[in-house]
């Protein structure tokens, strides 16, 4: 009897030594590097990013601003990057779900993989928060972002006064479109389309070719406007959803001549975008300050880490599923020729890249970046 039990304490060490070999196996470090990790199973917030090419904010900005915020208060953060991949979207999700993550913020590639990895969290009761892109029918705990319909707008009024500025009569507007499949695109649009429509049905501005750029790729935004200026020549102006595609259609038109010609909006005040305004060959951009954003997001997600459960003034309503999602919004700043300083003087743009070689000299004419630009 005594022979037995000893065999089955062996047997028990080894099953519990086996299992604990495999949960270590399983078990990578913490990084902000590639999928396909777990994480260390710390208790931690998660954040999942969309992509590396549509925008270099992913890159540059969102990321670096929100370790900031989360070192600031003390919580560990896990930051990864899907790459563009949708799949690997919600690989890293699952991952992080199951890893320890008490918190989950996500920028989505599209509402289905978004909701997906929203769905899993759910099922942990794991508190989610849409970073800057609402996940359609998503049902996300909390949202946070810009005024999506407010940055159209101000794009529209800026290429209603660079057209005014270069008294162009009945000029054609191209519109070049965002991602279809996500949802800051609609609501850009939303947003240009209620300034644009009423000047195409006073016959003031003649509406021009209009397509979505599918996942916000600027290779394919240029293959598209090429195909629009092929079609109708006499484009005279584009509604570019964001500075990427802006330059997509830029690009083009350099080709043709006419750059700087034809006035061309952007958003997100990136490097590129600011220059091509520089240069003049884009009208405006919009400066969505990052680093308050991701600050607001950190604040939520450090509340919901500690088990609070905090409260916020705005709400939006998911067009998909009718629920009405806290909103924590943000007000977007248009950015044309006069104002680049407001950018430099937030520390968004590092002025020494903005101004290099050709643009330095356009920097000085234009006061931007003061010394630094010298």
């Amino acid at each position: 009897m005594r022979k037995n039990l000893l065999a089955l304490a062996v047997v028990g060490l080894l099953a519990t030594t086996a299992m604990t070999a495999c949960e270590d196996s399983d078990s990578p470090s913490d990084t902000s590097g590639g999928a396909g990790t777990t994480g260390s199973g710390e208790a931690r917030v998660g954040v999942i990013l969309p992509d590396t090419k549509s925008s270099d904010r992913w890159v540059n900005a969102d990321a670096k601003y929100l370790k900031q915020a989360f070192d600031s208060a003390g919580v560990k953060v896990e930051i990864k990057n899907a790459e563009g991949d949708k799949e690997n979207f919600k690989r890293i999700g699952s991952a992080m779900v199951n890893s320890g993550v008490k918190v989950l913020i996500i920028a989505n590639l599209d509402a289905e993989s978004g909701k997906a990895v929203i769905d899993q969290a759910k099922a942990k009761k794991i508190p989610t928060i849409d970073y800057d892109r609402l996940t359609l029918n998503g049902g996300a705990s909390y949202y946070v972002s810009f005024d999506g319909e407010a940055v159209g707008r101000q794009q529209a009024d800026a290429l209603k006064d660079c057209l005014a500025a270069r008294r162009v009569v009945n000029p054609i507007v191209a519109e070049l479109n965002g991602s279809p499949t996500d949802n800051n695109a609609t609501l850009f649009k939303t947003g240009y389309d209620r300034v644009l429509q009423p000047m195409y049905d006073a016959a003031l501005y003649t509406k021009g070719p209009d397509q979505f750029v599918p996942d916000w790729d600027n290779k394919e935004g240029t293959k598209i406007f090429a195909q629009m200026l092929e079609q109708q020549p006499g484009i005279s102006a584009v509604l570019a959803a964001n500075d990427g595609l802006g330059n997509a259609a830029i690009e083009v038109l350099r080709k043709k001549g006419l750059a700087g010609k034809v006035p061309v909006t952007g958003q997100d005040a990136t490097v590129q975008g600011l220059q091509n305004v520089l240069s003049g060959e884009q009208c405006v951009t919009i400066f969505k300050d990052l680093k308050p954003l991701a600050k607001d997001a950190a604040d939520l997600a450090v509340k919901l880490f500690k088990g609070q459960q905090p409260t916020t003034k705005d709400r939006l309503k998911d067009p998909e599923s009718g629920a009405y999602v806290p909103f924590v919004a943000r007000d977007p700043v248009p950015i044309t020729i006069d104002s680049i300083n407001k950018v430099v003087d937030a520390g968004f743009v590092n002025t020494q890249e903005l101004c290099a070689g050709k643009y330095k000299q356009l920097c000085r004419q234009h006061g931007v970046g003061g010394n630094a630009a010298q």
